[in-house]
């Protein structure tokens, strides 16, 4: 059914998507970023976003070609096979390790406004994650203002860090420092801090593709609004890494989160309100939101067959509590046995990095398979270009992936092995157990494409 109401235009879609974009990850990998890599912080997350951009190929590329409105699952949908099918799904529960993440950072940011809990962070971490799994249960009617108000405070917040630090920070030593200077680590160190970064770069497309519904010429607004996005979103990070890496020792920052350097530039009065409005909304929010989100894929995986039939069990108001608690044990897991936060990171990126090799791959065959919505794509291009990009693309996701994988300890290292390799069987073996059925996946498929190629034509036909 066709969404009512005032349909959002450019710069509706930069705000949502910049929001969206600034999140968490800034707040706690910077300091992970700078130990590979030192001052040359700034360039990595200015060039991040357009690297990241590229590892996301696929979702600049077939917005420009369709309209899909069902975004991220319908694109997914179009392009995969069905044992790329289950492995997506499966993909969804491992992204319950990443809401881990969301707590173990949220905890460390409130051992900072309250010192006593420094010692019991992993317990703040299960209690925090315990109680946003319950919000889920009846969900929030004023979430959606409850983001907005978070996300005006947030960008105050970064606003408020540069300013006051930007006076501070060292640049005689900037390239003479033998300690955290520019390209400390060399350009391993660099890349390995690019991959690291790739986390908190990676959000320019994910919330303007999921709008295709609500927003006016899609096809145009979309893919125009992710690379206005992209771009400011590299001018603020990069600004952000300025600060971070330059007015601290390298030995003060190194590995840390950036409430210590935001602790050397405020006043205590702005310092609480950075911890607080910054980090630890943005984080609530990010785990809040993404929660939220995550209802309907989990919903999806159930019903489609690739989970038991016990999962796919709900109460009498719907809520699905059977596949929700599989989704908190998988949450809550890190936290008991105690992963450091780039480890979870990392475990997560390098399956979604996997997928989206594939994804942008496979946009390789789109301009010989719909050649009328190539020819009528609204980022022109040549298709050497075009083709040019998709191998790029497939490149930069597997740089970021050989990177992170690169860095992980031994056991995480194993740990993140057995996560891709348990997702590959259970995707081969529930096809197998005739619990999905390729031929439904590829009936799925072809109503897609219909309805994108159909909302296509009807876009066009009231543009």
């Amino acid at each position: 059914m066709e969404e009512k109401g005032k349909k959002l235009g450019l710069w509706n879609i930069v705000g949502l998507g910049l929001g969206g974009a600034i999140g968490t990850g800034i707040f706690v990998l910077l300091g992970y970023g700078i130990a590979y890599t030192g001052r040359s912080i700034s360039l990595v997350v200015a060039i991040g976003c357009f690297f990241m951009l590229l590892a996301y190929w696929y979702n600049l590329a077939m917005p420009a070609m369709f309209v899909m409105k069902g975004g991220d699952y319908s694109m997914k949908a179009m392009l995969f096979n069905p044992f790329m099918s289950g492995v997506s799904a499966w993909m969804v529960l491992v992204n319950g390790l990443a809401f881990s993440s969301y707590s173990v950072a949220l905890a460390q940011y409130l051992a900072i406004a309250v010192p006593a809990l420094q010692n019991y962070q992993s317990v703040v971490a299960f209690v925090v994650t315990t109680l946003f799994f319950l919000t889920t249960i009846k969900g929030s009617r004023f979430l959606t203002i409850l983001e907005n108000i978070v996300t005006l405070v947030l960008v105050a917040a970064l606003a408020l860090f540069v300013a006051f630090g930007i006076g501070k920070v060292d640049f005689a030593s900037t390239f003479t420092s033998a300690d955290g200077g520019f390209f400390h680590g060399g350009f391993p160190g660099f890349v390995s801090a690019l991959a690291v970064m790739g986390w908190a770069c990676q959000g320019t497309t994910m919330a303007p593709v999921s709008m295709a519904a609500v927003t006016k010429n899609p096809k145009r607004t979309i893919p125009l609004g992710i690379i206005v996005i992209t771009c400011l979103l590299a001018v603020v990070y990069g600004a952000m890494g300025i600060v971070a890496g330059g007015v601290l020792p390298y030995a003060e920052t190194a590995g840390q989160n950036i409430s210590v350097t935001a602790q050397a530039i405020f006043p205590n009065a702005l310092y609480i309100f950075f911890v607080v409005g910054g980090g630890i909304g943005a984080i609530a929010s990010s785990l809040l939101g993404g929660l939220g989100m995550m209802r309907y894929p989990l919903i999806q995986i159930a019903n489609d067959g690739w989970l038991p039939p016990v999962f796919k069990k709900a109460d009498k108001n719907g809520y699905p509590y059977v596949v929700y608690l599989l989704f908190y044990v998988i949450s809550i897991f890190p936290i008991i046995t105690g992963r450091s936060l780039d480890a979870i990171v990392s475990q997560v990126m390098i399956p979604t990095m996997l997928i989206n090799i594939y994804m942008n791959l496979a946009c390789l065959t789109l301009p010989k398979k719909y050649p009328e919505q190539w020819a009528q794509r609204s980022i022109k291009m040549p298709l050497w270009f075009y083709n040019v990009c998709c191998v790029l693309g497939a490149f930069c996701a597997g740089v970021v992936a050989y990177n992170l994988f690169k860095d992980l300890t031994f056991n995480d290292a194993v740990f993140a092995v057995v996560i891709v390799v348990v997702m590959c069987v259970l995707s081969i073996l529930r096809l197998k157990q005739g619990a999905v059925k390729a031929e439904d996946l590829a009936a799925k498929k072809e109503e897609i494409v219909r309805q994108a190629i159909a909302d296509t034509a009807a876009d066009e036909e009231t543009a």
